[in-house]
């Protein structure tokens, strides 16, 4: 087993963490996501020394997209490392090359869920970084989200019934992780992919906080990191409260609504109850309404129009939210259905 050269403050600092955040308990089957990059290696050895004082049962599990032309090379890498380390290695290979930055996430994230559920490892472990979290918070903002996709990277979320993901450096910059394997003498992985700026995470990465690490923070990265943080027990709270407002604003059996130039309606909430509640509420209430009814995750101009029907006159309707289907007042109800009969909106 490869040991470090010495302990350092960043085996203090992730030490303490999982002590606070109780993420990785003592005894644990572990499973460690290892592309062999920099994070990914430092993570490896952080985890090696602290194994005595944990008594984790450590396990590596690599994915190989296919994709770059050296990935191959990389899956050889990494069992080298696996050798070293003397941990059992899972591996696996995707059956088609895998070059978007979603489909290699959606895969890897299943090949990990599987080859946990597989192996009986109920902890996987990602060494995603505060540089990642706010990537991801740059990424989500550009592309409109709300709150929900701002909150970016937690410190652990399930992947199934079973397994639970866990990312312990959430507090470490890919600087730190830098930094550590450079003192260890640890042999990174230099992918190519990495420094290609047709991947948008790159640009973020490579062109985007480099400019306001120079001209507006230089701990911009913590920073970004420390927002997603306060961002995520706000989306907790908000949710809380948003699941009390439907439990009273959603009516337990399908109420008689007459809407003659209704044939089909799907299903009615309450606008009183939603009156009563902050317009952030009425928002994500509306939101997870629509999504229910419509199977529609619906954008903020969509949110929208239906929110204004809260407070419109009785009969007030929106235009098409998806298909047919519209949101119109019946009060004290808002309803979704369509204003042409099914045989017709079928043909």
């Amino acid at each position: 087993m490869s040991h470090s050269k010495r302990w350092t403050s960043l085996h203090t600092q992730l030490h303490q963490t999982l002590r606070q955040r109780q993420l990785l308990p003592q005894h644990s089957k572990v499973l460690l996501a290892l592309s062999g990059g920099q994070d990914s290696l430092c993570l490896l050895q952080l985890l090696t020394d602290l194994q005595p004082k944990w008594d984790w049962h450590l396990a590596l599990a690599h994915g190989d997209h296919r994709w770059p032309p050296d990935a191959a090379e990389n899956a050889k890498h990494v069992a080298g490392l696996a050798d070293q380390y003397q941990l059992s290695l899972f591996a696996r290979q995707s059956p088609t090359e895998l070059k978007s930055e979603e489909a290699g996430r959606l895969w890897r994230y299943q090949m990990l869920t599987d080859i946990a559920e597989q192996q009986g490892y109920p902890l996987v472990v990602t060494a995603h970084t505060a540089s990642d979290r706010a990537e991801t918070l740059l990424y989500n903002l550009m592309r409109g989200s709300g709150t929900d996709g701002l909150q970016a990277l937690s410190w652990q979320r399930p992947l199934s019934a079973q397994i639970q993901l866990v990312r312990p450096l959430l507090d470490v910059t890919r600087a730190q992780t830098g930094e550590f394997c450079d003192q260890q003498g640890l042999p990174i992985w230099q992918d190519a992919m990495n420094q290609e700026l047709a991947y948008r995470r790159n640009r973020i990465r490579q062109v985007v906080l480099p400019y306001l690490k120079q001209h507006f923070n230089p701990q911009v990265e913590t920073a970004l990191a420390h927002t997603a943080a306060i961002l995520q027990a706000d989306v907790a709270f908000l949710e809380a409260e948003t699941q009390r407002l439907l439990a009273v604003a959603l009516p337990p059996q399908q109420p008689k609504i007459s809407l003659a130039h209704m044939p089909l309606w799907l299903g009615c909430i309450n606008r009183d109850c939603l009156k009563a509640a902050p317009l952030a509420l009425q928002r994500r209430a509306l939101r997870q309404f629509l999504k229910t009814t419509l199977a529609l995750s619906a954008n903020f101009d969509q949110v929208e129009k239906v929110v204004a029907l809260v407070t419109a006159p009785n009969r007030s309707r929106t235009d098409p939210l998806k298909q047919q289907w519209v949101a119109e007042v019946a009060d004290p109800w808002i309803v979704i259905g369509t204003l042409i009969p099914p045989s017709q909106e079928e043909a």
